[in-house]
């Protein structure tokens, strides 16, 4: 199935309940239907106690079409839920290959990361700052330990991408009213983009009851 996006805003989110899929990118192993099925079936149970408000809304931050990894599960998410997508995208001038390679499987609209920043800024004039500050303070925290390993720093494009999956969902928070989390694996790696989300549990942007872990 294929459904025609358009240019959304911020604000088009709100009617929404959002939720956001964290994971590995095309370097997953796994086969992708079981994961996702998995995913689903989680979903379903937590949904069932817990009924969201808004009809749901499948979040995804501008990953290219790949046979494995977060790609190719959240697609197999939301035909198994019948979802909707979203398209978050770093602006041109922060990566211009970004939004052309998107996936845009079932993606009814498409908003640009500094949509959502200005959100942040409006609404709660603080955070950008704050989420940028622990972002620096993590990757210096783990580029000491890999230093420590004998492996060389994580490259510049983890702090991009890491505000991306933070600002994403604090600012869908803050629309939505709330947002749920679902992790792709149950064990994530300290050197990897999903691992920045302690930033947003840490300052109170995210609770940990709206984080959903992987149970194998």
């Amino acid at each position: 199935m294929s459904t025609t996006s358009q240019a959304g805003t911020a604000n088009g989110l709100a009617q929404y309940h959002p939720l956001v899929i964290e994971g590995m990118g095309g370097y997953d192993p796994r086969t992708p239907a079981p994961v996702a099925a998995r995913i689903a079936a989680q979903l379903r149970t937590r949904w069932t106690l817990d009924p969201p408000t808004k009809p749901v809304l499948l979040i995804t931050q501008g990953d290219p079409i790949e046979e494995r990894g977060i790609s190719a599960i959240t697609r197999l998410v939301a035909d198994e839920l019948n979802l909707p997508r979203a398209l978050i995208f770093l602006d041109t001038a922060i990566a211009d290959y970004h939004k052309p390679n998107a996936d845009r499987y079932k993606v009814i609209m498409e908003i640009p990361y500094s949509d959502l920043a200005s959100v942040l800024s409006h609404t709660m004039p603080s955070t950008l700052g704050a989420i940028t500050d622990a972002i620096e303070n993590q990757l210096a925290i783990k580029n000491n330990q890999r230093r420590a390993l004998g492996k060389p720093p994580l490259q510049d494009y983890y702090q991009t991408f890491a505000l991306l999956q933070e600002v994403t969902k604090a600012a869908c928070r803050q629309l939505c009213g709330a947002v749920t989390v679902a992790h792709t694996s149950h064990t994530i790696s300290d050197f990897s983009i999903t691992s920045f989300y302690t930033v947003g549990l840490a300052l109170g942007l995210i609770d940990t009851a709206e984080v959903m872990s992987y149970h194998e």
